[in-house]
């Protein structure tokens, strides 16, 4: 008869995935994870398999929650281009060492690249949704004549995705706070009707 598990899994997968967005797949260790989730080596393996099926779950978990709240900035406010502000300036938080770990989904790109088509896959999925909603705001932006008209709004939702990454790099290098919001008012000024 199988023992029952003795730790709360999501629990367990909160705590890897924090080890992972601090330190990366490559330079997390196996026993990095079992004493960060405090639980065995065999339960790791038992309830996760091995760890690249971990930081995938992991990864899967931190883009379901990060695109929630992106969607909900977006959404946040009746003006489209105030909400693609919110969307960008609420990548930035306050605390520095939050802000420095910048995005786990960014550094999944920077260490994997398109090595893992498993990972590609994830990604693209969570890109496509938010690419999406971005270019819907857009052309809402355009219709109450807040957005330039002439903007492709697939393209210039691309830009906003593209900005976000270089925000969340900036973050993990060390950028301050109060750079990385005029660096979104900038990049969402971009669009405005001139």
């Amino acid at each position: 008869m199988a023992r029952p598990r003795e730790f709360d899994r999501d629990a367990a997968l909160e705590k890897a995935m924090r080890v992972f967005w601090a330190k990366g797949f490559a330079a997390t260790s196996t026993d990095d994870l079992i004493q960060a989730m405090g639980i065995g080596r065999q339960s790791l393996y038992n309830a996760f398999g091995g760890k690249q099926d971990l930081y995938r779950e992991a990864l899967a978990a931190y883009q379901r929650g990060t695109i929630s709240g992106h969607l909900r900035r977006l959404d946040s406010r009746a003006s489209p281009i105030e909400g693609l502000y919110e969307l960008l300036h609420g990548l930035t938080p306050q605390d520095d060492a939050e802000r420095a770990l910048g995005c786990m989904g960014v550094g999944s790109v920077s260490e994997f690249g398109t090595g893992d088509p498993a990972l590609v896959e994830q990604r693209g999925k969570a890109g496509t949704l938010l690419g999406t909603r971005i270019a819907d705001r857009i052309r809402e932006g355009q219709g109450a004549g807040e957005i330039d008209p002439g903007l492709d709004p697939v393209q210039a939702a691309a830009f906003i995705q593209m900005t976000m990454t270089g925000l969340q790099l900036a973050a993990r290098g060390g950028a301050g706070a109060e750079d990385l919001a005029a660096m979104a008012r900038f990049a969402v000024d971009r669009l405005r009707k001139g």
